[in-house]
């Protein structure tokens, strides 16, 4: 099993490949030369911002701030993903922990499989599926947190009826008896 681990990395980031409604999605973790991409599902990424967000609330409660987990600090980066890109795995499950003693957010994504993630786990077994683990502050979390909702929010718009990512054309919408709905 190959773990990809970055403590820390230079670079942590959510992004996207391809046009609004055909978008491959990834994380990606950097150090020199060395970059591990790894693609996962646009829910994931949306999953993974909020749950962010909710630990470093959660840790900020806890603490009263001191960790810097509830700063809003640090700049997002909106640049493009590194190339040449390459999918070292598609991800099957995410695990969050916070680090307290080095006050840092534990981040795993496990490659999809039909073993259980065993979050955060130092001893790694000689097999199984891979794992990208990064260790980042607070402040970088914020700072991915926030540019993978921008992310998330750059696809395409919602049908106001029902939910669904509307195509330039519209759609077809199950609340509207099959009835088309129109972009905009």
């Amino acid at each position: 099993m190959p773990v990809y681990s970055y403590d820390p990395p230079e670079r942590f980031v959510a992004g996207t490949v391809g046009q609004p409604g055909e978008r491959t999605f990834y994380l990606q973790a950097t150090l020199g030369t060395r970059v591990t991409s790894v693609a996962l599902e646009k829910g994931q990424v949306s999953q993974l911002a909020e749950r962010l967000d909710e630990l470093l609330d959660e840790v900020t409660r806890r603490t009263g701030a001191a960790s810097g987990a509830g700063s809003a600090v640090g700049e997002t980066d909106d640049g493009p993903l590194d190339l040449p890109l390459t999918e070292d795995f598609r991800v099957g499950a995410i695990a969050l922990a916070w680090d307290h003693d080095g006050e840092r957010v534990i981040i795993e994504a496990q490659e999809e499989s039909d073993e259980p993630l065993e979050p955060l786990a130092d001893d790694v077994p000689d097999s199984g599926p891979a794992v990208l683990r990064v260790r980042i502050t607070a402040e970088a979390a914020r700072a991915f947190s926030r540019r993978a909702i921008k992310v998330v929010r750059q696809g395409r718009p919602p049908c106001p009826l029902c939910g669904q990512p509307l195509d330039p054309s519209g759609h077809v919408c199950p609340r509207q008896n099959g009835h088309r709905v129109g972009h905009g």
